[in-house]
């Protein structure tokens, strides 16, 4: 509807006293004591003072509405909010819901200005014949004004003042009247009615008439039937006494007395009439409930972490608190990089191989990552998402960094090797390496002293080396070393090479603990992975390796929109901290170990890949890093709570194994995952 022109400009004393009075009459229906009506006079003329001591415009700050998280193909991850509300324009709210919120509300809301004379009389004489004060004399525009008042005082804490906005009191309606009048100047009585719409509670939670539809009925706004309009513009008076979730009946009944209004006003026929209050309003029904919270959310561990990742982001406001307050109020529509596709391969490769609740009580969580630009592609675990103690329910994400709601992360065993490897090739070793390793097995060590690893990244004491396969010593080439992952060949690699400078390659592709910690500088950290280390950590630095030498910060956002603005378009944050040169050889030696050594059972079927085994003190842990050009995946398997535990002769899922290794649990969970995202993209060499 087009903008009224407004014939008032100022309002002369004499008639605000004239209007006082009446809000006078009104506030009589409304059962409101005022002293005897002889002293209505008095009270017009302090009600002129006070009218004019109060600001001279109404200003709407915007409303608090909950943000938007999509998955990257458009799907909603979840709707983090304080309050259960989506604002909409009034053309995007069926005309059906519009006429039954005029009807029941302020059926002369089109006819009048800021206040109604007539309604107010018509008020006053029906609780004058029944002598009861029932009926209500403000016009929907000052329940907008009250509405909206209510609103920013409680968006600023403002308990005392939001009491104040409801309050049967004088000074509420002389307050409402002045703000009212000044609104239906300044608006149109469209926008004016859209306003109420997107502020009104409907009950049960949801907050303007788009949050109330979905939930209620599972329908937008624009398509609501008349049936349904008709429940929630009866809603608004009474919400908590009418919701239909709760209140099956009176909702009924309310319902129908907002259908009598709309016939008896000339807005539906007879037959429509007739049809809906003769409808079982549990037919209406489809309640739904908004992805609030992670627990709801189709991704509960994604969206903890994207939770946690977007509070960190400097882009989104100055302080944690600021970005917390844009994040759940500012109706924010976050696009993210998941696929659900690969997220629900992930899901159901880690259960085919490690299910939930399994005799051995391991977990299995895994990571996969785009080389290039570290996407977050999906990532995921064999648990479900709880905040209870049952066994395979935790809230806890063992494939993120503890700052996104992770653990403190797992050793990583052998799958060091692959920095020791690049670190050989900056230093000019090439593939046809050797290295002269101690002999050592599994129940035999070798022992390597302090001399030979002088500080600062030294040893404080002798260190005893075990090989998973036994090795008779000797001179043996890098590439087989790798392929048998024979750890005295490669911790005989490190007092060549030097520890720091390793540890040095590890930190330049991401290398860090799991809580944010830099690797440490102890020899089997950096040479055998005795660090604890998340998959996302290790995915991102191996997709390093598969880019050739540049690693890529974790980039889960691509898009922060807000009231249909870009409000902030991150990009990849990614460097190059290694020679393409060197990261190519090592790549080869990565490349032999799928084909000869310990991925051989776990080839992408007419594709290359690169990827290392890791096991950790004990076979407590294991893992399975590898990448193609186009995607990196790390997997663990082991167990969380108890990370010493010595795990052999293990059977799960059908399968039995002489240990908890990386090749008999982690492994074929990498290939499933890795065959299953790449099916249908195009085979590409390795860099």
């Amino acid at each position: 509807m087009a903008r009224r022109a407004h014939p008032v400009t100022r309002i002369p004393a004499l008639l605000v006293a004239f209007i006082v009075a009446a809000v006078g009459l009104g506030l009589l229906s409304s059962g409101i004591a005022l002293p005897a009506v002889a002293g209505l006079g008095r009270l017009a003329l302090a009600g002129a003072d006070t009218i004019s001591a109060l600001p001279a415009s109404f200003a709407t700050t915007p409303l608090a509405q909950g943000s938007r998280i999509l998955a990257a193909d458009g799907s909603l991850i979840a709707t983090p909010q304080d309050k259960d509300r989506v604002i909409v324009p009034l053309s995007a709210v069926a005309p059906v819901m519009r006429r039954a919120q005029v009807a029941i509300e302020d059926s002369r809301f089109y006819s009048h200005g800021a206040i109604d004379p007539e309604g107010i009389a018509r008020a006053l004489v029906e609780d004058l014949r029944t002598g009861q004060a029932t009926q209500g004399a403000s016009t929907l525009t000052q329940q907008f004004v009250k509405l909206s008042l209510e609103e920013q005082a409680r968006a600023a804490g403002e308990d005392a003042a939001a009491q104040a906005a409801t309050a049967k009191t004088l000074v509420r309606k002389l307050t409402e009247l002045r703000y009212a009048t000044t609104l239906e100047r300044q608006w149109t009585k469209d926008q004016i009615l859209a306003g109420y719409l997107n502020v009104a509670y409907y009950g049960d939670g949801a907050y303007g008439v788009e949050a109330a539809a979905e939930h209620y009925f599972g329908v937008h706004a624009s398509r609501l039937t008349l049936s349904e309009a008709a429940t929630l513009a009866g809603l608004v008076r009474s919400p908590s006494a009418t919701d239909p979730v709760h209140h099956l009946a009176a909702a009924t009944a309310r319902r129908n007395v907002v259908l009598d209004r709309m016939h008896d006003l000339g807005l539906i026929s007879a037959a429509n009439w007739r049809a809906a209050e003769k409808r079982p309003l549990a037919k209406d029904l489809n309640v739904t409930q908004p992805l609030s919270t992670c627990a709801a959310s189709p991704h509960p561990y994604f969206c903890e972490f994207i939770l946690q990742w977007l509070e960190r982001q400097p882009a989104l406001g100055e302080t944690v608190e600021a970005r917390h307050d844009l994040l759940y109020r500012g109706g924010l529509t976050i696009h993210t990089t998941l696929d659900p596709d690969v997220q629900r391969i992930v899901d159901r490769s880690l259960r085919e191989v490690a299910p939930e609740r399994n005799s051995l009580r391991v977990a299995a969580a895994a990571y996969v990552t785009e080389p290039g630009t570290g996407r977050v592609i999906a990532f995921g675990q064999d648990t479900r998402f709880g905040l209870t103690t049952t066994s395979g329910v935790t809230a806890i994400s063992y494939a993120v960094d503890r700052a996104y709601g992770g653990s403190g992360g797992f050793q990583f065993g052998s799958t060091a090797k692959a920095f020791s490897l690049v670190t050989a090739m900056h230093q000019g070793l090439g593939l046809r390496a050797s290295v002269d390793a101690p002999a050592a097995g599994p129940h035999s060590a070798a022992t390597f002293t302090p001399r030979q690893f002088p500080q600062p990244c030294g040893l404080a004491v002798p260190w005893h080396v075990y090989n998973d396969t036994a090795w008779h010593g000797g001179r043996i080439s890098l590439m087989e070393a790798t392929a048998r992952s024979t750890n005295t060949a490669f911790v005989a690699l490190a007092t060549r090479l030097g520890v720091c400078a390793i540890r040095d390659t590890m930190q330049a592709f991401g290398v860090h603990g799991a809580d944010g910690s830099p690797i440490g500088t102890y020899p089997p950290q950096v040479v055998l992975g005795a660090e604890t280390v998340s998959p996302q950590t290790m995915a991102n630095a191996y997709a390093g390796l598969a880019a050739g030498g540049t690693v890529c910060q974790t980039y889960p956002v691509t898009e922060v929109d807000q009231g249909g603005q870009v409000l902030w378009q991150p990009t990849p944050s990614c460097r190059q901290v290694a020679a393409t040169r060197d990261v190519s050889q090592a790549t080869k030696y990565l490349e032999y170990n799928m084909t000869h050594g310990s991925g051989i059972l776990n080839q992408l079927p007419g594709r290359p890949s690169a990827g290392k085994t890791g096991t950790a003190d004990g076979n407590a842990q294991s893992w399975f890093i590898g990448y193609t050009p186009q995607l990196a995946t790390a997997v663990w398997v082991g167990n969380p709570t108890n990370p010493t535990r010595r795990m052999f002769n293990v059977s799960m899922a059908g399968k039995s194994c002489t240990a908890m290794t990386g090749a008999c649990y982690a492994a074929p969970i990498w290939k499933r995952i890795m065959s299953r995202a790449l099916d249908g993209q195009p085979v590409q060499r390795m860099p």
